[in-house]
């Protein structure tokens, strides 16, 4: 089977080196634009959206329009990505709709005794936070109440009032999102693309790193190690999103995460277990091809992230570790004092355990369909790659279509 070529650490480069010159309307589109200015996009979006209410309500004098522009802002508001201000703003609309046409039953119906619409008002409250308490859509019970007690107010207000408040908030929630959709569109899947790809860059490095080290390489690692362990929250944070986008769901994003946090935590513990002696160290530093085996797995690691990046398909050849060919060394190793050494029979175990992690994930990431992305590939030809390795023996290595 063909091997990619080996790329452990790969750099976004946007500029006047690239051998293309898209056209501007693919660029706007251009996730890995989109990615690099993630935030200063979703502040143009927003400002954007605002403005558009603004020249709306200016254009045709809406009443009470300032709840057009609460809306618009509230349903952006920290959220860049297609997929949280879709399910945000779906809420909010459910929301609206439902609590206004209950707060205008109320409301029309004719001859009702004094107490009948304030109690009508607080079942209907009661009702829509008991269902969406559980559940996932507590803000659309949320705009219910707040939909209905712009209809209903205190009994006195005008209902076309209420209506027209209504309206606006329908009105900014749709301005929200449809400038989120088609302004320069941020999805929560392909920035989980790129973060699940840095981590793997990062675990490659971490794990090559201490391989390759003379000394104690905690003051190297530890700020890797924050660095991982806070993009794997970050990833945490798009799961939501990702599902409302459709294209992975909760259950292969959990397992994807829970597989970067074990192999996170085994390499950790290689860390810990190759400095635990310096007897133990040195032996482990004797055994013949380990280092080779280990420099092979990070650049995989590499080689992985490199597909996820670009939105190829994943297809990555492990080689397992061999433990036979060093459990007669483990099991025989001894301190200078003539102890037994039980760290690096400790130590192998962990790299078999990293090497099988690693082959758990690629083949988690190849059953995703939907995972390749076909417009990432198309658009990576457009830029710059830079191939720039950590590891030494790597520094040849270059990818031929960059």
């Amino acid at each position: 089977m063909s091997r990619t070529p080996q790329h452990p650490q790969f750099r976004l480069g946007i500029g006047p080196t690239s051998k293309y010159t898209p056209m501007l309307f693919p660029r706007l589109r251009d996730p890995y634009i989109n990615y690099r200015n993630r935030h200063l996009l979703h502040v143009m979006r927003v400002t954007l959206a605002l403005a558009i209410t603004f020249g709306l309500i200016e254009v045709f004098t809406i009443p009470h329009a300032s709840w057009a522009l609460v809306s618009t802002v509230m349903v952006m508001g920290n959220l860049p990505h297609i997929g949280g201000v879709l399910d945000k703003g779906r809420q909010r609309l459910i929301g609206t709709l439902l609590g206004a046409t209950w707060g205008i039953i109320i409301t029309l119906v004719p001859n009702t005794p004094p107490l009948v619409v304030p109690v009508w008002t607080l079942a209907g409250i009661a009702a829509a936070t008991f269902v969406t308490f559980k559940g996932r859509h507590g803000y659309s019970g949320l705009m219910f109440a707040i939909s209905l007690l712009l209809v209903v107010g205190d009994g006195t207000q005008e209902l076309g009032t209420a209506l027209w408040r209504s309206f606006n908030v329908l009105v900014g929630t749709l301005i929200g999102i449809l400038v989120t959709a088609f302004v320069m569109p941020q999805k929560a899947t392909d920035v989980q693309r790129f973060v699940l790809a840095e981590t793997l860059d990062k675990l490659a490095r971490l794990y090559h790193a201490h391989t390759s080290s003379t000394g104690s390489p905690d003051l190297d690692t530890q700020p890797l190690l924050k660095a991982s362990s806070s993009l794997m929250i970050k990833q945490r944070g798009l799961v939501d999103a990702i599902h409302r986008e459709r294209r992975l769901t909760r259950d292969e994003l959990d397992t994807i995460i829970s597989l970067e946090r074990r192999m996170l935590s085994t390499i950790e513990l290689l860390l810990e277990t190759h400095w635990t002696t310096r007897d133990g160290h040195d032996h482990i530093a004797a055994m013949e091809g380990l280092r080779d085996r280990q420099h092979c797995l990070a650049r995989d690691l590499g080689t992985i992230a490199f597909q996820v990046r670009t939105g190829q398909p994943i297809d990555v050849e492990l080689t397992p570790f061999d433990l036979a060919r060093y459990s007669t060394s483990a099991r025989q190793a001894t301190a200078s004092s003539g102890r037994a050494l039980f760290s690096p029979a400790g130590y192998l175990w962990l790299n078999r355990e990293l090497a099988r992690l690693t082959q758990e994930l690629v083949d988690t990431l190849s059953d995703l369909q939907r995972l390749p992305s076909q417009r990432l590939r198309k658009r990576a030809q457009h830029h710059v790659l830079s191939t720039h390795s950590p590891f030494p023996d790597d520094h040849n290595q270059r990818d031929p279509n960059s």
